[in-house]
């Protein structure tokens, strides 16, 4: 079913289904990942099946776990989401046994102990930190939708998740797209090579529609369909840690560092909000290195054209990354034509899932992925954190106070 969120893609496809102070910067770089065998070459034969469970079955979850049956290297062996039906709907399609669809908020315990060797989790984020460390400590291989937490004590849980599966030798990856593409990995490239000269400042843009935001009921069992969750700061880690850390991540990726304070104002401005997600948000963003980083987000319906986009600028040349668009890199001693990023929801996925396959089957357990996407959710929280107390707020900070997010589940089917 199509949602309003974005004009080029719907919410519920793009955006799923669904410690100690650290150092104050992370470099947290993922290495390119090239573009996948063409469409027209013949489909390979995989002689080992990886078995594996999907955790949160309703829009993105059911949606990429076809794509996972389709790859030819998975068996799709159980599926776990709160309502039952909806896990039925998945079981349906992907062909899994009646007796591995598991439903309720404990029904991700029940799916990890039915023999799986690899968990997909497209929960919403608040619930993403229980689900993995527990698929983590059960010696599985784990594939995860971003945002991978809605809070710090959650982020930090998720990093000490991702060395916990280095140390069991297992696989740990986080489903971000755009530094999938061709044109992008190019444009990236080049800029760690120095064709940019000295950056100076970056400008990213996350644009797209509303999402509907019905009255509470008694219990949060409403807010759990139809990505209803996103209007919620606790359970989906703003509209910012939704949407615009695509745009986010990108800066991120060729940055190598994350942010050390941020400065900011945001509101709820669509009509008869019932969360407290916040649908507009402008940003600054200082990096210890002396970089600026200009942030805006909105999430309304004002037929702006829908943008995930991250410009960079240095002191000889400027580049650009984008969900869809053109990439390029204009100036200076590495210019780049570029190309048109395209299908990039789709295409991003199912290169990301080849990969998973790789790394499981080859025991590459590096997982250069965790550490990004962890500071992908701080620098969203950093700057969800800093808007609403319209004030400055350096990393450390909230690092130190490492507040928790509570979301009341009373009521819910245990």
């Amino acid at each position: 079913m199509k949602t309003s969120l974005d004009s080029k893609y719907s919410r519920r496809r793009f955006l799923g289904g669904s410690l100690a102070v650290a150092a104050a910067t992370s470099v947290g770089s993922l290495p390119a990942v090239g573009a996948e065998t063409p469409a027209s070459a013949p489909k390979p034969t995989y002689t080992r099946k990886i078995k594996i469970g999907v955790i949160g079955n309703g829009g993105r979850g059911g949606w990429i776990a076809k794509l996972f049956k389709a790859h030819g290297g998975y068996e799709p062996w159980a599926v776990a989401d709160y309502f039952q039906e909806v896990a039925d709907k998945c079981g349906d399609e992907l062909g899994v046994d009646s007796a591995r669809r598991f439903s309720t908020l404990s029904g991700y315990k029940k799916l990890i102990e039915s023999g799986v060797e690899a968990v997909v989790v497209e929960t919403p984020p608040y619930f993403i930190p229980e689900h993995v460390a527990a698929a983590v400590e059960a010696g599985l291989h784990v594939y995860m939708a971003k945002p991978v937490a809605a809070d710090v004590p959650g982020a930090l849980r998720i990093e000490a998740a991702g060395k916990r599966a280095t140390q069991k030798q297992r696989c740990f990856i986080v489903d971000y797209q755009l530094p999938t593409d061709p044109h992008n990995i190019e444009v990236a490239a080049r800029i760690r090579q120095g064709g940019l000269g000295q950056i100076v400042r970056v400008v990213t843009t996350g644009h797209c529609g509303p999402q509907k935001d019905p009255p509470r009921t008694a219990t949060m069992e409403s807010r759990l369909r139809e990505l209803i969750w996103v209007n919620d700061v606790a359970m989906g880690c703003d509209y910012i840690g939704n949407f615009d850390i695509h745009a986010i991540d990108a800066a991120l990726w060729v940055l190598g560092q994350r942010p050390v304070a941020a400065t900011g104002t945001s509101g709820i401005r669509r009509p008869e909000p019932h969360g407290d997600a916040r649908d507009v948000c402008a940003l600054i963003y200082e990096y210890a290195d002396g970089v600026i980083h200009q942030h805006a987000g909105q999430a309304l319906k004002n037929n702006n054209a829908g943008e995930l986009s991250a410009a960079i600028h240095g002191t000889e040349a400027n580049a650009f990354l984008t969900y869809w668009g053109k990439a390029f890199l204009k100036g200076g001693p590495k210019h780049f034509g570029g190309g048109s990023v395209d299908n990039l929801y789709a295409a991003g996925a199912e290169r990301n899932i080849a990969r998973f396959y790789r790394e499981v089957t080859a025991g590459k357990f590096e997982n250069e992925t965790c550490q990004r996407a962890v500071d992908g959710v701080l620098t969203c929280v950093l700057g969800y954190e800093a808007a609403a107390q319209r004030t400055r707020l350096t990393m450390a900070a909230l690092l130190q106070e490492n507040k928790r997010m509570d979301v009341d589940l009373r009521g819910l089917k245990t």
